[in-house]
């Protein structure tokens, strides 16, 4: 596709533009998908010449290191001892002889059993002495897994701690053989709290990270590809590695039950994004409208319109929600009202039928998020330049191209990022959708190991309802969460490198 002059694309009318916008975009995916293989590639290779560049640099430093080095090779910190840096290597060497102590402890069990997940099933056995039955204990694939990841990753910060044990040593050598002063415990714990005060504040925060945010990503991940359910629930019946069954049951026709698994996800997942379109898109125009109501010159008593909006924001969520859920009931106020006015003779079921319901819920959300989006957008329009607007009526420009040209784009740049974000996490809505839908009906069309899917449920919620109950498929389950995962981050990626806080910044500057 001949890419357009600068000149060329002015001429073009606004739906001229657009067209070309959208087909210069697909002609560019061949590209940007040989660019992401380029990308892969070279950070493999990167990667590659990095751990073949410490190898080397680990056999060199033997070769040259000095004696006390080549100890600290097994007996980590030895060096740093040895050389005067007493705490340094005592934390080295304290380190050691926990992972050695863990690794005999219990550590090499776990990843001994890791492969397997267990091979010793719980079951009852005739004790002869007690003339009873008594239950023997087996394997706890549950733990297995958990523990094994937690040794792996242990593994590899030992890795991590001998390699700076090693580094260490080598700048200590040639510190000393430049005639250096090497650094003393005063020294290193006066660094904590001045030029290395980052790495200090940091420490628990990432520790918290890796034990509440990465572990259980990873346990997750590992999940999907087991048999993990509530039969195989890792103590009275063991669950296995099974590989990428799982995945290719959402996007096979069909499981071993006969049940349409892909279709069910393909549902699911195409209401996902059209509820996080609307639920994004209708409350933000909205929102934005109702801000540039209240703020209009001659609007009077701002203040209390503002302030009746934000006291809908007052009312928990959880209260708000159930009642306007039992409003459209068959009994509740909506029907009531309507049959009093005389408009229907016979009650709506409004949650009955999944098109009713989907829409219902989408105009309620609009109704809980316009306030949250008002208060955000009006601190934005009292922000824009004054001038702008009165150069643009000076100009002639009307109200909506000053609204198309000047509040827009400004509007657009400050809380584009606040868009995407709100655009994901519609995508994980839970609240608003299993908290309006509880009396909607099971789709028959929609079904999965003999579980019915609500028309209105969200993949989020859907996940929520799969891990619930005796027969819980909570290997499904985190199948489906990968797949939520890599639908945000592929959005979230395409949107952030269009917005105009990303691509434009030096235009609002």
């Amino acid at each position: 596709m001949r890419t357009l002059t600068d000149l060329e694309y002015l001429k073009l009318t606004r739906f001229q533009r657009l067209g070309y916008s959208v087909l210069r975009f697909f002609y560019s995916i061949p590209g940007r998908f040989v660019k992401l293989g380029k990308g892969i590639w070279n950070g493999i290779r990167k990667c590659g010449l990095g751990i073949a560049g410490e190898c080397r640099d680990i056999v060199q430093t033997f070769v040259r290191g000095d004696w006390k080095t080549r100890v600290s090779y097994l007996v980590m910190g030895f060096g740093s001892i040895a050389r005067g840096q007493i705490l340094r290597g005592l934390l080295f060497l304290l380190f050691e002889g926990v992972f050695i102590f863990y690794m005999i402890a219990s550590g090499a069990k776990w990843l001994s059993l890791f492969g397997t997940l267990g091979t010793v099933e719980q079951g009852r056995v005739y004790d002869e002495v007690k003339d009873v039955y008594v239950t023997v204990e087996g394997d706890n694939s549950f733990k297995i897994l958990l523990y094994g990841i937690l040794t792996i990753i242990f593994c590899i910060a030992f890795i991590y701690t001998w390699r700076l044990n090693v580094k260490q040593n080598k700048i200590g050598q040639e510190l000393q053989e430049q005639g250096k002063r090497l650094k003393s415990a005063k020294d290193d714990l006066r660094s904590l709290v001045d030029e290395e005060f980052h790495k200090t504040l940091l420490a628990l925060p990432l520790t918290g990270i890796l034990i509440f945010t990465v572990l259980p990503i990873l346990f997750m991940i590992l999940v999907a590809f087991t048999s993990y359910d509530g039969v195989n629930n890792g103590y009275s019946k063991l669950f296995t590695w099974i590989g990428l069954d799982n995945f290719n049951a959402l996007i096979t026709l069909a499981d071993s039950s006969g049940n349409s698994l892909s279709y069910t996800f393909g549902e699911v997942l195409t209401w996902t994004l059209i509820w996080a379109f609307f639920a994004t898109f209708t409350n933000y125009f909205l929102g934005m409208l109702v801000a540039l109501a209240i703020n209009k010159k001659g609007i009077r008593f701002k203040k209390m319109w503002r302030g009746i909006l934000v006291l809908t924001m007052a009312v928990p969520q959880f209260i708000s929600l159930l009642y306007i859920s039992h409003m459209f009931d068959k009994t509740g106020v909506v029907n009531n009202v309507l049959m009093n006015l005389g408009w229907i003779t016979t009650r709506i079921d409004f949650w009955a039928n999944g098109d009713t319901a989907r829409l219902l819920v989408i105009l309620i959300n609009v109704w809980v998020g316009i306030p949250y989006l008002m208060l955000i957008i009006t601190g934005v329009l009292m922000n824009i330049p004054q001038d702008l607007y009165e150069s643009a009526r000076i100009d002639g420009a009307n109200a909506f191209q000053q609204y198309q040209k000047i509040t827009l784009p400004y509007v657009l740049f400050v809380t584009g990022p606040y868009l995407l974000t709100s655009f994901t996490g519609n995508i994980n809505n839970f609240n608003v959708i299993y908290l309006l839908t509880g009396s909607v009906k099971a789709n028959p069309t929609l079904t999965v190991n003999g579980q019915f899917v609500k028309s209105t449920d969200l993949l989020i919620t859907w996940l929520f309802n799969l891990t619930t109950g005796a027969t819980a498929n909570y290997k499904l389950a985190c199948t489906i969460g990968i797949f939520i995962f890599i639908v945000i981050a592929i959005i979230s990626l395409i949107v952030y490198n269009i917005l105009p806080s990303n691509k434009n910044e030096e235009d609002f500057s």
